[in-house]
């Protein structure tokens, strides 16, 4: 019978500190699904986030000595892959992005604010693809905190507390910068939908 032994964070965080490249090498396993995840949320293309992630762990190798443990470590990498794909937008100049989930809707039910595009008609998926690119574009404009919160609550299902840590503020100021974005977000596709009819 194999027993798999589970090393926790703070035990692979000592190893790698000892220059352990194998603690190292699990740690990615470990984190690397979900900082890729993260990473595709902002900038919506496969290849560019797996190279992010890959900027993400070198900064996590080459920064993990400074680390303090008043956060999870995963959030610390959170932090990181949500910096790291920002300052990657920055570059590229990105103004649009390729979203998995679709709409804002009106209504305050979060389970309705993003729906996924139907792909049984062509003429839905042409109108949700559209769609799509509209509501990229506004996220796109949004402050950068409030891009960040609302990212990460509506496409990563982060809690408000873990959003929180992330942007190292309160939850209240994370529920009026999700108010916020959501606010922006109705007013410029408001305008957008105005200007087409």
């Amino acid at each position: 019978m194999l027993i798999l032994l589970v090393i926790d964070d703070n035990e692979l965080i000592v190893q790698i500190n000892e220059g352990d490249t194998e603690a190292f090498r699990e740690l990615v396993e470990k984190h690397q699904d979900i900082v890729v995840n993260t990473c595709f949320q902002f900038i919506h293309n496969k290849e560019d986030a797996e190279d992010v992630a890959q900027e993400v762990f070198i900064e996590v190798y080459q920064s993990i000595a400074g680390f303090r443990k008043d956060a999870k470590l995963s959030t610390w990498i959170y932090r990181i892959a949500v910096n790291k794909s920002l300052d990657h937008i920055r570059k590229k100049k990105r103004k649009k992005r390729f979203a998995q989930l679709v709409f804002l809707d009106s209504s305050e039910d979060d389970s309705e604010v993003f729906k996924v595009p139907a792909l049984d008609n062509p003429q839905k998926e042409l109108e949700d693809s559209e769609r799509k690119k509209i509501l990229d574009y506004a996220v796109n404009q949004l402050p950068k905190n409030q891009k960040i919160a609302i990212t990460l609550s509506k496409y990563e299902k982060l809690s408000n507390k873990e959003i929180a840590t992330i942007l190292d503020t309160s939850v209240s100021a994370v529920e009026a910068l999700i108010h916020r974005a959501k606010t922006n977000l109705h007013k410029k596709l408001n305008r957008y939908f105005e200007k087409q009819f």
